[in-house]
């Protein structure tokens, strides 16, 4: 998609990103594995009755006291200068006494008259940003789907700003009252969509308790999670009850990036070469390598000394251009290893936004001898995954070899919503993508739509000379997000993260011997 679509899909995992580390700070009653998974202290926003009473702290002071720590347990962070923004677990438990905001039957509010200051501010981006849709207009985006490029037409009048909100859902998508009434049949297509995203955005704020971000501890290694669907891992992974589908989408707006990696790795995996499966030969022939890796089989190693195998090294998963994913809460990424009991990850967030939302952070390392790119290194996350985080383009690390040499059987590479094919991003991978093929590793992709996974598709081709081959065949993500996202640049364009995902790698020439006559 449109780099400014994934900036607006960055600022929305944020907002998830704040009440789930908040929640995060609770210890658990019942759950003593959850209680170790997210038991470090994070930083809460203002409570709900100072954000009603008192006038907004200022941007520093609210950016301050809304960031999150580097590690999700383990050693402190340190206290901000106002200590009524600053809320440890003790005043989480009091924050459940308190009056939430917003009750959950008074969710929906029109964006400019929102009693959230952040929706308002929101409004007021969208207000200045965003252009009418009415084809009396001149076109002023690129065409989102295959049916908008045919569709399109170029209107008389010039472009004008949104400044009407829809009473319906609440959302300034037209100039005036008259072109929404004209082109009503068409909003009535995204109307509820755009009503869901609203109490949905509002939902976050509204100052109540979430449980759906209390997630589950270590997997027995005896028991099986069924991926066949969200319901079923939940239910198989033991998570709380989720009984409303609010709190539903909620939980996998950011659950969906671990599990969309897991869930094609996985030996469980709901992908397989059955049809309508989508996976193909060559990529079972890929993830069997990596599988073969995270569930190695039992050698007999212990603790004492004549239990002392070989074991094999962390699989690395390098996450290319990240943005909002390398900010999540690190219990979110814990739930990867959870699935392989027995396996060991080494999460590499690469990219020059993957410390984006992660202000609190500043100054990176200096970049010395042993650290020569400056990355930040969390090594306690859980036992068995580690995270690094690099601001640079990954082919100036790949030219230095600094992750030299690449095996199939321990490296795999995953690019949530590069916007490969997108005139506005595609020149940013024109360097990346020929040496990713050189790895022969499996490259994992994700799409807001079937249209920008085909149009990913094609530029690879074109830009490739068709020098790869299809792992899996692009379609709709099992553990997509079920929460739709808008586009404040453009209120018609309505995505849900992670919708859909393909897989290719370079392609893999088989050697012969030819007889001598």
């Amino acid at each position: 998609m449109e780099s400014s679509v994934r900036h607006v899909a960055s600022n929305t995992c944020r907002r998830c990103l704040r009440l789930s580390a908040a929640n995060a700070a609770r210890p658990s009653i019942t759950r003593p594995f959850s209680k170790a998974a997210s038991s470090h202290p994070l930083r809460k926003a203002s409570s709900p009755s100072s954000t009603i009473n008192s006038k907004p702290l200022p941007l520093t002071q609210s950016k301050a006291g809304l960031s999150r720590s580097i590690f999700s347990f383990g050693q402190q962070a340190k206290e901000p200068e106002h200590s009524s923004i600053a809320l440890g677990p003790a005043a989480s438990y009091e924050n459940q006494s308190r009056p939430p905001i917003l009750r959950p039957d008074d969710l929906f509010h029109s964006f400019t008259n929102s009693p959230i200051p952040e929706i308002r501010r929101r409004a007021a981006f969208i207000r200045q940003h965003a252009h009418c849709p009415h084809s009396d207009h001149q076109p002023t985006r690129i065409p989102s789907s295959a049916d908008a490029s045919h569709a399109s037409k170029s209107g008389s009048q010039a472009p004008a700003r949104v400044d009407f909100e829809c009473p319906d859902c609440g959302i300034p998508v037209y100039c005036n009252e008259q072109h929404w009434a004209d082109d009503y049949e068409a909003h009535l297509q995204i109307c509820d969509t755009l009503r869901q995203i609203n109490e949905d955005d509002h939902d976050l704020r509204s100052g109540r308790f979430f449980p759906e971000f209390e997630y589950a501890g270590p997997q027995m290694e005896e028991a099986a999670v069924n991926m066949t669907n969200w319901d079923t891992f939940l239910y198989t992974r033991e998570f709380e009850a989720i009984n409303d589908d609010r709190s539903m989408r909620q939980v996998t707006r950011l659950l969906t990036y671990p599990l969309t990696i897991g869930s094609i790795i996985h030996e469980l995996s709901p992908y397989n070469i059955r049809k309508g499966g989508r996976l193909t030969p060559e990529g079972l022939k890929s993830l069997s390598a990596l599988r073969y890796t995270l569930h190695p089989p039992r050698s007999g190693s212990g603790a004492e000394i004549k239990g002392l195998r070989p074991e094999a090294p962390p699989v690395r998963i390098f996450i290319l251009g990240a943005r909002a994913e390398s900010s999540l809460p690190r219990n979110v990424w814990v739930q990867l290893a959870h699935l392989f009991p027995r396996g060991k990850f080494h999460l590499i967030f690469v990219g020059p936004e993957s410390m984006a939302n992660r202000d609190d952070e500043f100054p990176l390392p200096p970049r010395t001898p042993s650290n020569p790119f400056g990355a930040i290194v969390e090594d306690r996350v859980w036992p068995t995954m580690k995270i690094s985080t690099i601001v640079d383009y990954y082919h100036t690390l790949h030219k230095t070899g600094q992750f030299y040499p690449y095996d199939p059987y321990f490296d795999c590479f995953v690019m949530f919503h590069p916007g490969l094919g997108h005139p506005a991003s595609s020149h940013e991978w024109t360097e990346t993508v020929p040496l990713l093929l050189e790895t022969k590793a499996p490259i994992i992709v994700t799409g807001y739509t079937q249209y920008d996974m085909d149009r990913d598709i094609e530029w690879v081709r074109k830009t490739c000379g068709g020098e790869f081959d299809i792992l899996m065949e692009p379609g709709e993500n099992t553990f997509r997000s079920l929460r739709w996202d808008l586009n404040d640049l453009d209120p018609q364009d309505i995505t849900c993260g992670n919708w859909g995902v393909w897989a290719f790698r370079g392609k893999r020439y088989e050697a012969t011997t030819k007889e001598v006559e």
